[in-house]
């Protein structure tokens, strides 16, 4: 029983880590957007 707990917190881990990496990869997409819009790095700021 322990096993099986251990394999699927371990897949829960994976999972968290791949959404985490996505969210960073759009992330950065839409600052790089914003950059070349607007020439600003923090839109809005001086």
């Amino acid at each position: 029983m322990k096993n099986n707990e251990t394999k699927l917190l371990e897949k829960e881990k994976v999972v968290a880590e791949k959404l985490n990496g996505r969210f960073a990869m759009m992330g950065f997409v839409a600052l790089v957007g914003a950059y070349l819009t607007t020439g600003q790095i923090i839109p809005g700021f001086i």
